[in-house]
């Protein structure tokens, strides 16, 4: 197993959107082609910057890429991010509200079934 972090750093003024955008847009793509979602959160990093990061779980990292390349490739999504974009007034104008995107993979120290996620609801 291996765990994605994708973590953004954003301007207070668009975290409503952004949120929006990830529940209505991102978030049905990626479990469409198998990316499996931990959990998403948000803190305040300091007084003009909130830290969004998601964390999902991949059997490997070739399981991640295969999955990524399909959601690369899905049209229609591509359609809805670009439309997003330019909702939000283009590209250009987001890049000021996005500060910062990291991507990380991680391993785990414990194993899975001694966590909460090997409980079934």
């Amino acid at each position: 197993m291996i765990y994605r972090r994708k973590t953004y750093h954003i301007d207070p003024i668009i975290k409503e959107e952004f949120n929006e955008h990830f529940n209505k847009t991102l978030l049905p793509t990626q479990l469409k082609y198998g990316a499996r979602l931990v959990g998403r959160w948000m803190t305040k990093a300091n007084n003009v910057t909130i830290e969004i990061f998601a964390m999902w779980e991949y059997q490997s990292y070739e399981e991640y890429e295969k999955i990524e390349s399909k959601i690369r490739a899905d049209k229609g999504r591509v359609n809805r991010v670009e439309g997003w974009f330019e909702k939000m007034g283009g590209r250009e104008k987001l890049k000021a509200v996005f500060f910062k995107i990291d991507q990380d993979f991680l391993e785990s120290t414990v194993p899975r079934d001694k966590t909460i996620m090997a409980k079934k609801p």
